[in-house]
């Protein structure tokens, strides 16, 4: 045996080694990749990192979020259903190690935008922005995370501290401030390297200030930081307006328009033709809770007369009885027979989601319009909430149709609102949580829940936040019931960095998905 390998190590380096000029002459220009490059620029790294990101957010918005926020059902009684309560620990790693991933992209952005040969501040801002958004939807998710020594391999450190969730808040909010001086400058990017504003500067500051809105709202909540972060809210919104410009029209909203397919000659594909077959794409059943409200409203979304070549906006196909939907939660054994569902390509490329240009929604402008409503609603900015809240039901049905309301007077968004009964009430109160009846934020979030629809994990975070909308509770729920507060942290994080691991599980609380974030505790 021993002979028979030496003779086979003989044999390969004479075939590495067939003469001595193959192997000494030239041997760093041969080995030498004529197509690649050593080095980038800040508008290389963009798109790819944002495509990415996006990707892995739809992907997990349809497969999570939807399951869990009763948009969808995967029907069926095996384990680890999702719309049950029933999370495996695996479905933690897809997300954190590609958010991690790119957030080297991300941060590499602004370490060459910062070198004097390359020197940008546009590019700078815009990291800071991209680096806020992602790290905002880890920590949300996660809880205390690897910050700042995060994505420092290349530095040496392999076993980065988790640094707790509030100290990140702090910082990210220190980055976006940051950010929007930097923006103010107003220094030209590459317009072919920006898949989401195509080079307008201005459009990445409101993005950011808008994303500066969120994180402030989120954390609003906390004691230890609430005088300020309204405080902040009001400069934003209310008194320092020009100094801070947020998203105003559908224009503004941060998204990128899918223009391919799936193809290796297309630009930007949507993740649910790459990821994910039609079979699939068609499977889960809408839920009973989503399908029934815009039903009740005669919604312009699933309303085939507003819709495109005769089907709804939403791509929404009718079941037996119409359009139907299907109870979440309900017992394992029973019975269910799939309504609507979400069109796939395969069955129709006239309209369906699986195609859709409008899916890759990184963050839209009616969101903006639901937070300042709640921030009005609580007296922390000018108004009662109405005018913001009327707004954004116009732009979140607009986002879809576009011109479909010409303004928040228009005789047809009063005539839907009025008839949909969702219009504002003042004299409600602001919260009614403990007993399940009719307030402002249920009016609010209701909404901004619609809004949210396919934009990663926002439902899920603004009903831990807030608890709302009212949610039905079916009686074949896993977990106790219990919405689940959180992701654990991917097994690899326990072999990988087990000290840092175990420091941030005694800080934080047990690594299971009831464990409470910071800003979810009391």
């Amino acid at each position: 045996m021993k002979t028979k390998n030496k003779i086979t190590s003989y044999i390969l380096l004479t075939v590495l080694c067939l003469s001595a000029f193959s192997c000494k002459k030239d041997f760093n220009e041969v080995n030498t990749d004529p197509i690649g490059r050593s080095t980038t620029t800040a508008g290389q790294l963009l798109a790819p990192a944002l495509v990415n990101v996006l990707s892995t957010n739809m992907v997990r918005n349809r497969n999570f979020n939807n399951e869990l926020m009763q948009v969808t059902v995967d029907i069926g009684d095996s384990e680890g259903k999702v719309f049950r309560y029933d999370v495996r620990r695996n479905l933690a790693d897809y997300t954190w190690n590609n958010w991690y991933l790119e957030l080297t992209n991300l941060r590499d952005i602004y370490t060459i935008a910062d070198r004097p040969e390359s020197l940008n501040s546009s590019y700078k801002g815009i990291s800071l922005i991209t680096q806020a958004w992602v790290f905002q939807l880890l920590t949300d998710v996660y809880g205390d995370v690897p910050y700042l020594e995060a994505n420092k391999g290349k530095e040496g450190v392999i076993e980065p501290v988790f640094d707790k969730q509030k100290d990140i808040y702090l910082d990210l909010l220190n980055k976006l401030e940051e950010a929007n001086k930097l923006l103010a400058e107003g220094t030209a990017i590459s317009a072919s390297a920006d898949p989401v504003y195509q080079g307008d500067v201005s459009k990445w500051r409101r993005f950011g200030n808008s994303l500066y809105l969120r994180l402030l709202l989120r954390i609003s909540g906390k004691a230890d930081v609430r005088t300020q972060v309204i405080a902040k809210i009001k400069e934003i919104a209310d008194t320092n307006k020009s100094n801070y410009p947020i998203m105003e029209n559908n224009t503004h909203t941060a998204k990128i328009l899918w223009n391919g397919t799936n193809s290796s000659t297309a630009v930007y594909s949507s993740p649910f033709m790459i990821n994910v077959r039609a079979v699939d794409f068609r499977t889960p059943a809408i839920t009973e809770f989503f399908i029934g409200n815009l039903g009740f409203w005669k919604d312009p979304r699933i309303t085939s007369a507003y819709g495109i070549n005769g089907y709804n906006r939403f791509g929404i196909a009718a079941g037996p009885a119409g359009l139907i939907g299907v109870p979440s939660g309900y017992d394992s054994g029973t019975s269910i027979t799939k309504q609507s569902y979400f069109y796939s390509d395969a069955q129709n490329a006239s309209i369906t989601l699986q195609t859709d240009r409008y899916t890759g929604i990184i963050m839209n402008c009616a969101e903006v319009d639901f937070i300042l409503a709640e921030a009005a609603a609580k007296g922390w900015i000018s108004g009662t909430g109405e005018a913001y809240y009327t707004k954004g039901i116009a732009d979140a049905l607009n986002y879809w149709l576009p011109t479909l309301f010409t303004s928040v007077s228009d005789p047809l968004l009063i005539q839907y609102i009025n008839e949909a009964d969702i219009e504002w009430n003042n004299a409600l109160p602001l919260d009614n949580t403990a007993t399940n009846t009719p307030s402002k934020m249920q009016l609010i979030q209701l909404q901004k829940y619609y809004s949210s629809f396919l934009v990663d994990f926002q439902q899920w975070l603004e009903y831990r936040r807030t608890g709302h909308p009212f949610l039905p509770k079916g009686t074949g729920l896993a977990n106790g019931g219990k919405m689940p507060s959180r992701l654990n942290y991917p097994l690899v994080t326990q072999s990988t960095n087990p000290t840092n691991y175990k420091n941030a599980v005694a800080s934080q609380g047990a690594d299971e998905i009831n464990t409470l974030v910071w800003w979810q505790k009391p």
